[in-house]
């Protein structure tokens, strides 16, 4: 077995952008990365997408990829288009396939979670079909080339009375794609779909995944799309109305909208994803770990958003500006719970305040200023509050740690 070498197209985002992240598009068995131009089209003409960089890659022996030297596996397919990404400029990447495209899109995930940021498989399935069907098809090919397939590949490919209306257009285009094809290497490709199945990797799989199914389609069913998401935690399945085996071809727009809309949702979480991890580290550089565990230790469906909301959001970006040093913030925390009158919060911010520099003189100096304007017997509260943190502070080695609000 060999990793075959690959060719493709690299195109920049045309807009400028904060970040660009890279789409990474594969084609189906017998066809070309000429599959995605719609789709492309599509994804260059939406303001949340036009700043991709997108790499279309040709199957071995299909377009630009010259012909196969010998056999290969799904995983060692994958290890080609790993290696152009590579040549691209590495990293992370979103990757999406049809049929043979979307298998090795899987085997991709499955095998380089630190790299495959989102998954969409069109048309496709951690196991396609069944290994005598496809060794059968190899050695069609090899026997009579893949100009005997155009007829069928036809009726399999395209829903009826597509390519009476689209005469002359993309799925002539394809059809005429599949006669160019190299046909070992189209039997290679048939060959290594024989041995492939990821079924029992689908449900450790941590991906962002995009099932997409065309209503049409009785190769890789809608029911069996449906499957495969229902088998994978967080995917998601949409049928194309009136598309089949190559819905992506058929119907580019609604197909682009929603690899879209999948993209920009991933960006989003992973911002988000961000701004939580920063949010933690603050949030336990001033509440203290035991604090912050044992917050988390109790969190419940019903307030485990609200998590998330305080960690982002007050930690994440309020308590971590530059405007205001922690100190300067700790200052500002005690003023305001004290004069809101809620002392449940109090004296987990006295810990803080005290493991943000404040000393015990200047916490008590804070309480006694906001007396002026708060009033007396809130801050008369506080300093109570402060004075009971203090003993517990002095006593730390025999006191028990009193239970935190989960709150913040």
């Amino acid at each position: 077995m060999t990793v075959p070498r690959l060719l493709g197209s690299f195109a920049p985002g045309t807009a400028p952008a904060a970040s660009n992240p890279l789409l990474l598009l594969l084609p189906s068995l017998g066809t070309t990365t000429a599959l995605w131009d719609g789709v492309v089209r599509a994804l260059r003409a939406d303001p949340r997408t036009e700043a991709l960089r997108i790499l279309r890659i040709d199957l071995p022996g299909h377009g630009a990829s010259p012909a196969a030297a010998g056999p290969f596996t799904i995983a060692e397919l994958a290890g080609g288009v790993l290696a152009v990404v590579d040549e691209a400029g590495g990293g992370g990447f979103h990757v999406a396939g049809v049929s043979l495209g979307g298998a090795v899109a899987l085997e991709l995930a499955v095998g380089h979670p630190d790299r495959v940021q989102g998954l969409v498989m069109s048309c496709s399935g951690a196991r396609i079909g069944s290994r005598e069907g496809w060794v059968s098809r190899a050695t069609d090919v090899r026997s009579s080339g893949t100009a005997s397939l155009v007829t069928g590949s036809a009726s399999r490919w395209f829903a009826p009375g597509f390519l009476g209306r689209d005469a002359g257009g993309a799925g002539a285009g394809a059809l005429a794609a599949l006669v160019d094809v190299d046909d070992e290497s189209y039997a290679r490709c048939a060959e290594s779909l024989g041995d492939f199945d990821r079924t029992h990797d689908l449900a450790t799989l941590d991906v962002p995944t995009l099932a997409l199914s065309g209503e049409h389609d009785r190769v890789t069913t809608p029911a069996s799309m449906q499957d495969l998401a229902d088998h994978i935690r967080g995917a998601r399945h949409i049928a194309l109305d009136g598309a089949s085996h190559l819905a992506v071809l058929e119907e580019p727009q609604a197909a682009a909208e929603l690899i879209a809309e999948h993209l920009v949702e991933i960006e989003r979480s992973a911002e988000a994803s961000v701004v939580h991890d920063r949010g933690m580290r603050v949030r336990r550089a001033v509440l203290g770990h035991e604090h912050v565990d044992r917050a988390i230790a109790s969190t419940t469906p019903e307030t485990e958003a609200f998590q998330d909301f305080i960690t982002r959001y007050a930690w994440g970006e309020v308590w971590d500006r530059p405007g205001l040093t922690r100190r300067d913030r700790s200052i500002a925390t005690l003023a305001s719970l004290t004069t809101g009158g809620h002392e449940q919060e109090l004296a987990m911010h006295v810990r803080a305040a005290l493991r943000n520099g404040l000393t015990r003189d200047e916490i008590s100096e804070v309480l006694l200023h906001t007396a002026l304007y708060a009033g007396l017997p809130a801050a008369n509260s506080a300093l109570a509050i402060a004075r009971s943190v203090f003993a517990e502070t002095d006593a730390a080695a025999t006191a028990e740690p009193p239970t935190p609000s989960t709150n913040d």
